[in-house]
């Protein structure tokens, strides 16, 4: 059905990019930790944990790591064959689309098995990752042909997202994000929470503490330093935060990454 050209594991590589240019392949991924940057025919697109995209052959694309820090996904890259079965079509079509796995632990484990076979024994291993792959490509086209999300409730959820990964150093009131789409501060908060699983506030605080996580091993700023410059000026609350989101302090943190 296809020709797997590819499957690799980014794991928090440094300085991440991928040049802007033309891809001959179609491409699976799914990001399993921190933020990635993509830039799609021009468009700026931001993935986080859960998201799967699909970004078809032809596509002009480009991709970075986020601001934020380094990132861990998935990739899968594969070509389809000149002519489709037209009674197996491939069930994606050629466009790109970003969506919030339902079945983000079940999507992982199966990215983690296609990338292990693709470096085991080669004897079987097409066989096997072509079944894979088929498989992910399968849920994911499901996944998709089963959103119940209107596509308006995506437009303020991105928006506002937009608005959150620009400014999330500053102080930031539900008013300023109801005024963006035009709509009740708990229609905001709802909508926001039914695309994206989490409200805008708890959005924020996984935006600064991935920040947070960052700086402590990539810099010699104080915890206190850290605090202030993500916008909490309270340190203890600071480190309640990290502790609720990494199950860590901030100290114990730094030991691990030693």
């Amino acid at each position: 059905m296809f020709t797997i050209d590819g499957v690799f594991f980014d794991n928090s590589i440094q300085n991440w990019r991928t040049q802007v240019e033309k891809i001959p392949y179609n491409v699976l991924i799914l990001v399993v930790q921190g933020y990635v940057q993509y830039t799609i025919n021009g468009e700026q697109v931001i993935a986080k944990k859960g998201d799967i995209l699909f970004i078809p052959a032809s596509t002009i694309r480009g991709g970075e790591n986020h601001k934020s820090g380094e990132h861990q996904k998935y990739t899968a890259l594969f070509t389809l064959p000149d002519r489709i079965d037209p009674h197996i079509p491939f069930p994606i079509d050629q466009k790109f689309y970003q969506i919030k796995s339902r079945s983000y632990e079940y999507i992982k484990h199966r990215f983690e098995r296609l990338y292990f076979n693709m470096r085991g024994d080669k004897s079987y291993s097409s066989y096997i990752c072509n079944g894979i792959l088929q498989e992910l490509i399968g849920v994911f086209a499901q996944e998709l042909g089963s959103s119940s999300i209107a596509p308006i409730k995506l437009k303020y959820a991105k928006t506002i997202e937009y608005f959150l990964l620009t400014n999330y150093r500053e102080p930031i009131k539900i008013e300023q994000l109801a005024k963006l789409i035009h709509r009740s501060q708990s229609y905001t908060i709802a909508v926001f929470k039914e695309v994206m699983g989490q409200s805008p506030i708890q959005y924020i605080h996984q935006l600064r503490i991935t920040e947070a996580c960052n700086l402590l091993l990539t810099t010699d700023m104080t915890v206190v330093a850290i605090s202030e410059y993500l916008g909490y000026y309270d340190t203890s609350y600071f480190s309640r935060m990290f502790k609720k989101v990494t199950s860590m302090s901030p100290k114990e943190f730094i030991k691990v990454g030693e």
